[in-house]
């Protein structure tokens, strides 16, 4: 499969520019979609599952027009949207047999094979039985997962999948995931930076509506090798560091504040060269 966004834009009668002008290529595998709140990614992902439209450009998945065969296009998609709703006092069993028979799915055979099958593959068969109102965060993820793979999807959109979760739950979904992908276009969006270095072949940074950079993420971090330098710093001379530096990042160390710097020469002045990161590349394009 491949999906292909052309000069895609879409402005709000409040005037806000959510997209402008996004063109993407994705094909089987996992494609991360990173950026702040606010950047874009669920207006795009809204759009690409067909539940608003643009004002210009075209989503094409394979030969279909994606805002112009919208039931052809919903046939192939699944969608985990950041915040979806459940029946809490429905069983995990009880509410995927409603939803596939939603889908389309009539045959009590074949949707109680399917429902089967999806308990097992997102670790959930064991707790079939129990309301969803007593589902941890990650269980519920998952259940969010199992209902998107209803029917077998050629397109998943998953929007914000691992926020609030435990270390364990993302590394379990992130597992999940990636045996999807194998046969799956996966969009994946987030602004958590591990999930994209962790799972993702190819991705884009969306900023204010705008791609501000895409490609590999193990290609672009080699790009900004041997330019990124940091230094611990006192609190109150971090404006000072912005205006002399391109401070792309500033945490804490200790308690202590340390400031991230890209340079092409080495600033001395009591910088350092640390190995660049994804999160280096992801706050060189956020914090231009």
């Amino acid at each position: 499969m491949q999906l292909t966004i052309n000069n895609l834009s879409k402005t709000y009668d409040n005037g806000v520019k959510a997209l402008q002008n996004i063109s993407l290529e994705m094909s089987n595998g996992m494609f991360g979609l990173l950026g702040p709140n606010g950047a874009g990614k669920s207006t795009l992902m809204r759009t690409i599952a067909t539940l608003q439209d643009a004002d210009q450009g075209n989503i094409m998945l394979n030969d279909l027009e994606v805002q112009t065969n919208k039931n052809a296009v919903r046939r192939l998609l699944g969608y985990l949207p950041q915040q979806f709703g459940v029946y809490p006092k429905m069983s995990a069993e009880v509410l995927l047999h409603h939803l596939a028979v939603l889908k389309g799915i009539t045959n009590k055979k074949e949707r109680t094979n399917i429902v089967n099958a999806l308990l097992h593959k997102t670790n959930l068969y064991d707790v079939k039985k129990q309301s969803l109102d007593g589902f941890s965060g990650g269980m519920k993820q998952r259940f969010g997962i199992a209902q998107a793979l209803l029917n077998n999807p050629k397109l998943l959109i998953v929007d914000e999948p691992t926020a609030g979760l435990d270390p364990k739950e993302r590394n379990r979904f992130y597992n999940l995931l990636s045996e999807i992908a194998e046969n799956t276009i996966v969009i994946f969006s987030t602004h958590i930076v591990d999930d994209i270095k962790e799972l993702c072949t190819n991705m884009a940074i969306i900023n204010k509506g705008k791609v501000v950079l895409k490609g590999n993420p193990l290609e672009l971090i080699h790009q900004l090798e041997g330019k990124v330098y940091q230094k611990v710093i006192h609190r109150n001379d971090l404006n000072r560091y912005k205006d002399s530096y391109k401070v792309i990042n500033e945490k804490l160390f200790l308690g202590k504040p340390v400031i991230h710097i890209v340079s092409d020469t080495n600033p001395d002045n009591g910088f350092t060269p640390v190995k660049a990161s994804l999160e280096d590349v992801y706050f060189s394009q956020i914090n231009n």
